[in-house]
């Protein structure tokens, strides 16, 4: 299974270039299911068109409309890969029969029919699939989010088995940190599946989120390399002996983000907020409550500013029903976040954590520490030097 990125396929010239590595992979003995994304910026060029139409569009409408840039994708890659004279066909979401729930914009895959699939191997196709697309029970297309082609293929590689599931972008693996953000980055030649979930959840812009976690659920090998150097890039790996692990992994920074702050709020009216944001499909992170419960208890909750604005409304009247609440929303922040065994097992390394946003003199809006991961909220013209000297302190010497 190979999955290219926009970039990867963003003109003529690359869609040839992509053919080529696939047949690399042909010429060395492997059946091909290729998923590929729309061509870069495509996707945002169409939404934008409806946007000047109406900016409150219909969610069902804009998926129809967003799906569209991977059928150019897919039927440009199969001429060129035919060209070159090997057999391809293209294959959208319903022909393939990748089956969703019905949350447009957002969808998850339920699950993936191989039936097409395997009669297209046999005959000996190299099948080029449409990414970040898939059909509801009512037959409605529907749209994985962004980043959802990596989704795609992770999906397809779980469902007929694949060897390795190999996402090729414009980066050639994993790294501790972005390198453009810090020239000292480390590339990993792999990483745990733990602290991979982690990062993509908190910034890394290498993997989808959603990705990760539907390739551990099924155990997918996944691997991440280049389009424009391929080589052995990084490999997530399913080990979990912590002697072999790094105490950190890498350092990753998220924008567009809004910190709710609740105050004096029950524990009943929690939970409706809480049924309010799963309606609207939204997720949540840094989630915290202390105060006096049931009846007096401050809770403090991040979302991306996207999310916000599709569910202000009804938060805003769930709490003018909620008495004696209080609310405080700050929009536009960001998220420094480390992660690794370390954060576990190395008290030392939290402190060192803490001891260099002290002398910044960072304002921390919000923090949070799991078992692998700690996180601060903060200021976003801060976060990505502060993320830079961080990594200078936490990857001075091998850890």
């Amino acid at each position: 299974m190979q999955k290219f990125g926009g970039t990867s396929v963003g003109t003529t010239e690359r869609i040839e270039a992509v053919a080529d590595l696939i047949i690399r992979t042909v010429q060395a003995g492997h059946k091909v299911i290729a998923v590929v994304s729309a061509m870069a910026g495509e996707t945002n060029r169409l939404l934008g068109l409806a946007q000047r139409i109406d900016v409150k569009a219909s969610a069902r409408e804009l998926d129809v409309l967003a799906a569209a840039g991977e059928q150019v994708t897919i039927a440009l890659l199969a001429i060129a890969l035919v060209k070159r004279g090997y057999p391809a066909v293209s294959l959208l979401a319903d022909q393939v029969c990748i089956h969703t729930d019905n949350k447009f914009g957002k969808a998850r895959i339920e699950r993936v029919d191989t039936e097409r699939l395997a009669q297209e191997l046999e005959q000996g196709h190299i099948v080029v699939v449409a990414g970040f697309q898939g059909r509801d029970i009512e037959g409605n297309l529907t749209t994985l989010g962004r980043g959802g082609s990596d989704t795609s293929a992770v999906a397809l590689a779980a469902a007929v088995k694949a060897d390795e599931c190999q996402i090729y972008t414009d980066v050639d693996g994993v790294y501790t940190i972005d390198p453009r953000i810090c020239p000292g980055a480390r590339r990993l030649p792999q990483i745990p599946f733990g602290d991979m979930l982690e990062l993509a959840s908190v910034g890394a812009k290498v993997l989808h989120s959603r990705s990760v976690e539907y390739a551990g659920r099924h155990r997918v090998l996944l691997r991440v390399l280049s389009t424009f150097r391929p080589d052995a890039g990084t490999l997530m790996t399913y080990e979990e002996n912590p002697m072999q692990l790094p105490l950190i992994s890498g350092i990753a920074c998220q924008h567009g983000l809004t910190f709710l702050q609740l105050q004096a709020l029950s524990h009943t009216d929690f939970c409706r907020l809480l049924n309010l944001l799963a309606a609207h499909n939204v997720e949540t992170d840094m989630v915290q409550q202390y105060g006096v419960w049931p009846d007096q208890l401050t809770v403090q909750l991040v979302l991306t500013n996207s999310d916000w604005l599709q569910v202000a409304d009804d938060v805003q009247n769930l709490l003018k029903n909620c008495r004696d609440a209080q609310h405080r929303i700050q929009a536009n922040l960001a998220k420094l976040s480390v992660v690794g065994i370390g954060i576990r097992s190395q008290p030392d390394v939290v402190a060192r954590i803490h001891q260099l946003l002290n002398q910044l003199n960072i304002q921390i809006w919000a923090m949070t520490q799991t078992e692998s991961r700690f996180s601060v909220l903060m200021a976003p013209e801060l976060v990505e030097g502060a993320a830079a000297k961080l990594h200078q302190v936490l990857f001075n010497s091998d850890n």
